[in-house]
């Protein structure tokens, strides 16, 4: 069972669901993604809000699967795992660390910030090229190995690689 304060549970039932991996790709975590929102401790009992990164992610299930397992493991008698829609999910939410590791994994990151509702709707010119750095890159498909996702192609270097989707 676990032990301490309030607020030290609080901090190791976060620091335990911020943990899990993201099933479509696991160099990030819930954490890095901005997907975990919040976690309260009541004795024995945890809640965790997540917020998928779409309404129709697949993901989520084995996301919340993952978090309470990872949570009952560590001692909690209850956990629970609720899906939070709103406010969606932005890319805004992504850690700068999560960003990071998606372009050692080959992955470019979100560029730029999530359009706001008012004034001019962003267009992106160019993704940087996850493996040489080039900006000489096109879209091959608006939708990559997952739908938050994108397939592009570097001409200088001729590699295919995913961008993460600005939303």
């Amino acid at each position: 069972m676990v032990t301490g304060t309030a607020a030290g549970s609080r901090a190791e039932a976060w620091r335990i669901a911020a943990a899990v991996p993201d099933p479509e790709v696991p160099v990030l975590t819930i954490e890095d993604l901005g997907v975990l929102r919040a976690v309260e401790v009541h004795g024995d009992t945890v809640r965790v809000d997540i917020t998928p990164t779409y309404s129709g992610c697949p993901a989520m299930d084995t996301i919340r699967d993952d978090v309470v397992l990872a949570l009952t493991a560590a001692g909690w008698a209850q956990v629970e795992v609720r899906l939070v829609l709103s406010p969606a999910w932005t890319t805004d939410w992504m850690s700068d660390a999560g960003a990071q590791k998606l372009r050692e994994y080959g992955i470019a990151p979100p560029s730029g910030r999530a359009a706001v509702s008012s004034g001019p709707i962003r267009l992106a010119l160019s993704v940087r090229c996850p493996r040489c750095g080039s900006l000489d890159t096109r879209e091959v498909s608006r939708f990559g190995s997952t739908s938050c996702k994108a397939l592009y192609e570097c001409r200088a270097c001729l590699e295919p690689f995913d961008h993460f989707k600005v939303h």
